[in-house]
């Protein structure tokens, strides 16, 4: 265990920060990058680290100050806060060490909008690192990520590695938000290799997944219903009900006929509307996502899902606004990486199983990066690090098993320096 890399990891716990809004994450993460002293590092921050033009999901200025406030509370450089100001998180650390392929590797920062267990049994709360942030909480191990990014990136400057390595701290994962900006980054567009990664995904302590697929690709919208009031007492024919509408909306898209090719996913996850009980409202909103086993699977949900809410809009008299949020590709890992990675995990201490393969089952904007490195001809591979975990991801009780910062560092770190090696 790296009792250094342990600390960076529980104080990252300790202050979680949600998409867009990782302004303390981000300066602590370059903080201590800094720190290691490796003169030909060059970091990346703010609009240099990702075309913001392509963000999604970045609430609205009023939400982001109290958490840039709050980060200029803490002991963080002032000059990197200011470069994140308005929402552009994230980093990216090159270290350039001559003639070899380029290698990136990403790993994501943000936290959930969730609150976390304060049981005893509960080790970040018996241990005094549970987050500070009431309702928000590291609920499914980017902070252990980004952890494992310093780890590997200090493991190979130290290394023979010739080359460059890129190591993408990415904001905004859990909105599948931050992906495509960084995909679109400059950064990326000489990128050969690139590995992605993530802990547990129920998968013990000891055991390595070499190439993650099954990545269903997502498309998130907002459909607003607008109506008439009225009293709903003495005169509930004069209203045109918004609420109704959405009802129906949601009822006829759980409907949708699923598809021959594959999975497909619908899920209705917000409602709001409505002000009182004897009014007949005049607006309702709903949040939904779709997910498909393939792009074209997602886009053919996101069709039917489009003309049901305007069918259900039209059959109540109201009108329907529509709103796309977020989005993210399927993706497949290289079998080449992933054999690499298999080879590089059974040499190291405390792997015990490896796994070829397996498949995620849900959705990842890690999928942007991987399909932009193989459009321009280079190869990808989304990697799993198991750890013991009490409770599921995204519940109150997650936690990681900090062996896995050490098992993360030593599989990436000694699957980059055999891709530069043998560039396959």
């Amino acid at each position: 265990m790296d009792d250094r890399l342990v600390a960076l990891r529980r104080d990252l716990h300790r202050r979680p920060e949600p998409a867009w809004r990782e302004f303390y994450t981000t300066a602590r993460i370059v903080a201590e990058l800094d720190s290691l002293g490796i003169e030909d590092l060059q970091l990346h921050v703010g609009p240099d680290a990702l075309a913001g033009d392509h963000r999604l999901g970045v609430p609205e200025e009023a939400e982001l100050a109290p958490w840039y406030e709050r980060a200029r509370e803490y002991d963080v450089d002032d000059e990197v806060l200011d470069a994140l100001a308005g929402g552009y998180t994230g980093s990216v650390a090159v270290l350039d060490r001559g003639e070899g392929p380029t290698v990136g590797l990403r790993v994501d920062i943000d936290a959930l909008p969730r609150e976390e267990a304060d049981d005893p049994e509960h080790v970040p709360a018996a241990e005094g690192f549970r987050s500070e942030h009431e309702g928000t909480m590291h609920a499914c191990g980017h902070d252990a990520h980004a952890t494992i990014g310093v780890g590997v990136l200090r493991r190979i400057a130290e290394s023979d590695f010739e080359g460059t390595l890129k190591v993408f701290f990415q904001p905004a994962e859990e909105v599948v938000g931050g992906g495509k900006p960084m995909a679109e980054s400059e950064h990326v567009a000489d990128v050969d290799y690139l590995l992605a990664l993530h802990v547990g995904l129920d998968h013990p302590t000891g055991e390595v997944v070499a190439g993650i697929g099954g990545f269903l690709a997502v498309s998130h919208l907002r459909a607003t219903f607008h109506g008439e009031s009225a009293h709903a007492g003495g005169r509930p024919e004069e209203g045109r009900n918004a609420i109704q509408a959405l009802a129906t909306a949601v009822q006829n898209c759980y409907a949708i006929p699923r598809h021959s090719d594959g999975a497909t996913r619908i899920n209705v996850g917000v409602v709001e509307g409505g002000v009182a009980p004897n009014i007949v409202a005049e607006e309702a909103t709903l949040v939904a996502e779709v997910r498909g086993e393939t792009t074209d699977l997602m886009e053919y949900m996101d069709e039917r899902v489009r003309r049901t809410l305007r069918t259900a809009a039209e059959m109540h008299d109201c009108e329907v606004e529509i709103e796309t949020g977020a989005e993210a590709p399927s993706a497949t890992s290289d079998a080449e990486l992933a054999g690499i990675v298999a080879d590089v995990a059974g040499e190291v201490d405390g792997i015990e199983t490896v796994l070829d393969r397996d498949d995620l089952g849900g959705s990842e904007d890690a999928t942007y990066l991987m399909r932009a490195v193989q459009e321009n001809g280079g190869r990808a591979c989304y990697v799993g690090v198991g750890t013991d975990h009490p409770g599921g991801h995204h519940t109150a009780t997650f936690d990681v098993d900090e062996a896995t910062i050490g098992h993360g560092v030593a599989v990436l770190s000694g699957a980059i320096e055999r891709i530069a090696a043998e560039r396959p």
